[in-house]
């Protein structure tokens, strides 16, 4: 989906987006044979790029957040904006992730095309906002998706003020934990990028779709692989406490129990209130979850802390998850695929269970 920004003060990032045709975009604006200059946004939207591109010709990238920095507290440097008011296209995510987004562009003069990898993808609308609502007997032996289906029915008697408070105006924007999102994801931006380069760029476009073809066979094997181990275990076994509400696209594509997150919201700015932690304590003793996961960009106190308190084990430092951010080169999880297998190699040891050998394709 190619879309063109129209920035719009005080309105969600993604309802400024409209679909445009590439009359005045980069195939137009840009010099005979000049380069694409591409930005990329997050860490993983950045990946996905840099394997579509892969050493085509012509094409330059740019990422703006990097390694390890929390995507809700960033704050666009200088250089990021000049970047972006150079950029003639521009990746973003999408489902409100980039909140950033409208400033960043008002103040860069950004007027390229934007690659919105969130189309065509089913967007979870509600977050764990309050673990007591999950009771032990409620929600022991449910799925993540089966949870999701209950969600609206939960809170019906909510008033829209309460909601707003916690709430994410886009829906959950993690929508790249599931695999299958992100070989969705892929195709997007390849299509995209083929788009902007216009006609006179034909061995950089069939590049771009040989190397969006291949990246996502290696990502459709890594599916398989999480799917496989995943279901080796009992249903009732699987069960997940991560730091923030940020895995469960993860969870319902795997058939995985999310039993709470430390903190109960798509930011991770958030606070857990004294009650969500006591709250989430009680959960893991009556569920029986027996880990509570940290993440390599957020600070691993409270999540120390839940883990003593229901004397569990605590994943943290080198054994934290990579969700909202990818991890510096030559950590675990430097790159998507590196990061999901990391991920999920780590939740396997939490139930007791040693993952299979990896497919050729996704050693690397």
């Amino acid at each position: 989906m190619l879309t063109r920004y129209l920035a719009t003060p005080a309105v969600a990032a993604a309802a400024a987006f409209a679909l445009s045709g590439c009359a005045g975009g980069p195939a137009d604006s840009r010099a005979a044979g000049g380069e694409l200059r591409v930005v990329a946004t997050t860490t993983q939207i950045s990946d996905f790029t840099r394997n579509v591109v892969g050493g085509a010709e012509g094409v330059s990238i740019t990422q703006l957040v990097q390694p390890n920095e929390s995507l809700h507290s960033y704050d666009p440097s200088a250089a990021d904006l000049t970047a972006l008011g150079a950029a003639d296209v521009l990746v973003i995510n999408g489902v409100d992730l980039e909140e950033w987004l409208d400033d960043a562009i008002d103040a860069s003069g950004f007027d390229g095309v934007t690659i919105d990898s969130a189309a065509g993808i089913d967007i979870i609308d509600s977050e764990v906002d309050d673990h007591g609502d999950e009771t032990a007997d409620g929600h022991a032996d449910e799925t993540a998706e089966e949870h999701a289906d209950e969600t609206a029915d939960e809170h019906a008697d909510e008033t829209e003020q309460e909601h707003d408070e916690h709430a994410h105006d886009g829906g959950d924007p993690h929508i790249w934990t599931n695999v299958n999102n992100a070989m969705k994801m892929v195709g997007t931006i390849a299509g995209g990028l083929t788009e902007a380069l216009g006609a006179d760029s034909p061995e950089t476009a069939s590049a771009i779709e040989t190397n969006a073809t291949a990246y996502s066979q290696r990502l459709s094997e890594l599916d398989s692989w999480i799917r496989t181990n995943v279901e080796s275990v009992p249903a009732a076994e699987r069960l997940l406490v991560s730091n923030h509400d940020a895995l469960g696209y993860y969870t319902a594509a795997y058939g995985i129990s999310y039993v709470g997150a430390v903190i109960p919201s798509f930011d991770d700015n958030a606070e857990p209130s004294a009650v969500a932690i006591d709250e989430l304590i009680a959960a893991i003793g009556a569920t029986g979850a027996e880990a509570v996961f940290s993440e390599a960009s957020l600070n691993p106190k409270t999540a120390d802390t839940i883990a003593s308190e229901a004397g569990v084990t605590v994943y943290s430092g080198d054994d934290a998850l990579y969700v909202d951010s990818l991890g510096p080169e030559g950590s675990p999880g430097d790159t998507y695929i590196a990061a999901q297998l990391h991920n999920t190699a780590l939740i396997l040891e939490s139930w007791g269970v040693t993952p299979t050998n990896l497919p050729a394709d996704l050693e690397e």
